[in-house]
């Protein structure tokens, strides 16, 4: 693709990026206005059930724009099985912007929206925040551990939104997504925090298994989700608005909820280091999934 071409095809996506995001997310913020003047269970649900239908179509947006890239090749495994009606709790490796586009625009059809656990500063983004903010999906706030030293009263405070987020989503099926690495990942990331796997950073385990704890065995399936851009790992955002992603690589492993992942995360010590040994391995297996994703794509 020339420089021209791919400087006109980014310019075109941002531009239809910003309408779709904002025909799209004004309503949800006027929606999330009236259920809080109206905080009426009858209210809350049908506005709720409005803001979802109105994320579906911005979902349905961006892979409208994802489809006009004639270059772009899904590669796809472990959709089957899946369903609407069912409530999942979803981790995935965060290595861009692009992946939420790319849960959005992947699930959109087979699972319940996706809620996101987001960070705080994101509450301040035009249109995106509030409209977040109807969809009743999390704001988390990340603190230094020198900061929490100096302010202990802080400690546990992004598990109890964790806890009232989730109390919320009962009533109707639901996919909570956590990045549980929570920071998307960069080289110079994984060298500073002492990683010890080769493409991601460490996992915490305190948001999922709150999550877990709260909706206990409503949830059908944890979803483990890897993604890799073998052919545009630096810069997949930037690539897919230019129009030169080639190829988004997505494995599903459906996980059962077993009565072991339930418990006390906070309080109980023996509970704690299990679900993080648990969550380790499954971050092992992870990192060797991207290995293999990157390997086979280089021998295409």
């Amino acid at each position: 693709m020339s420089r021209l071409l791919a400087a006109m095809t980014l310019l075109l996506s941002i531009a239809l990026t910003i309408i779709v995001t904002i025909a799209c997310s004004v309503p949800i913020i006027l929606a999330g206005i009236i259920k809080l003047l109206f905080p009426i269970p009858m209210v809350w649900r049908s506005v709720s059930a409005f803001c979802n239908l109105m994320m579906y179509c911005w979902c349905s947006g961006l892979a409208l724009l994802l489809h006009l890239n004639p270059w772009l090749k899904w590669d796809v495994v472990g959709l089957e099985g899946l369903n609407k009606k069912n409530w999942y709790l979803l981790i995935c490796n965060h290595h861009s912007w692009a992946d939420i586009v790319v849960l959005c625009v992947l699930f959109r059809k087979h699972i319940p929206m996706n809620k996101y656990f987001l960070k705080q500063q994101l509450a301040w983004v035009p249109f995106i925040g509030l409209a977040c903010w109807a969809l009743d999906m999390p704001f988390m706030r990340r603190y230094s551990r020198g900061y929490l030293i100096r302010h202990p009263e802080r400690r546990g405070k992004d598990v109890e939104t964790t806890r009232r987020s989730c109390e919320k989503f009962r009533t109707h099926p639901t996919t909570i997504v956590n990045f549980v690495e929570g920071s998307r990942f960069t080289e110079d990331k994984r060298i500073e925090t002492r990683s010890p796997y080769k493409h991601l950073l460490s996992p915490k385990a305190a948001g999922i298994a709150m999550a877990l704890n709260v909706l206990g065995s409503q949830f059908d399936k944890l979803m483990n989700v890897t993604l890799c851009y073998p052919e545009n790992d630096r810069t997949p955002f930037f690539d897919m608005l230019s129009g030169k992603l080639t190829r988004i690589v997505v494995h599903v492993d459906l996980v059962p909820v077993a009565q072991e992942l339930h418990g006390d995360y906070v309080n109980d010590k023996h509970f704690k280091r299990g679900f993080q040994r648990w969550l380790n391995a499954l971050w092992t297996e992870k990192d060797a999934r991207i290995e293999e994703m990157k390997a086979a794509a280089s021998m295409k």
